[in-house]
């Protein structure tokens, strides 16, 4: 058979094709992959900056307790350093 047989082009066109038809199902496959990869990281993330955020919040307001606590200790402190102040001066 010659050569320039047109149905022998014709199964050399579509088996190109097919061959590229191929290479692009693969490499959208893979594309796919990777987004849903992608895409569980950044449900992890949400989920981490989720759960740092009430972590931060609980350690803002645990703070802010201590800091409350502290300025009544030292309120108490003073007022308890006046009241033997105040003894000792009765007593000199």
């Amino acid at each position: 058979m010659p050569h320039d047989d047109p149905f022998d082009a014709a199964k050399a066109r579509l088996r190109t094709a097919l061959e590229r038809l191929d290479s692009a199902v693969d490499a959208r496959l893979e594309r796919e992959a990777r987004l849903k990869n992608v895409d569980a990281e950044v449900q992890r993330q949400t989920a981490d900056r989720g759960r740092l955020a009430r972590e931060l919040d609980a350690s803002l307001a645990r703070g802010e307790r201590l800091e409350q606590a502290n300025r009544e200790v030292s309120k108490r402190l003073v007022d308890a350093m006046e009241r033997v102040r105040k003894v000792l001066e009765q007593h000199k």
